[in-house]
């Protein structure tokens, strides 16, 4: 089975990494002046498509060290709770 090209392949199946590279690609292609007004049109909305995603799969990942993060905090005021009413009972 064959890959599609990156350019053929709707932003929403490409990875983080894949649109990116795509979008570096356009943005140099796009600063070299050498295209075309419709080429420069097509570039730039294929190129906004790609910046959504990228924004939208660093969003995703935003999320997940958040909730890591609080899951982690969580877990540490929950031992640090421990431990208080340990040396408590032990104090008695």
């Amino acid at each position: 089975m064959s890959q599609q090209p990156q350019a053929d392949r709707a932003p929403e199946s490409l990875t983080f990494e894949e649109a990116l590279d795509e979008l570096e690609s356009l943005t140099a292609a796009m600063a070299s002046g050498t295209a075309t007004l419709r080429e420069s049109v097509a570039g730039y909305e294929r190129g906004a498509a790609l910046l959504r995603r990228c924004r939208e799969e660093l969003a995703a990942a935003r999320e997940t060290v958040a909730r890591l993060e609080a899951a982690e905090e969580a877990e540490a005021a929950k031992s640090r709770r421990g431990a208080s009413m340990g040396e408590t009972e032990t104090e008695r």
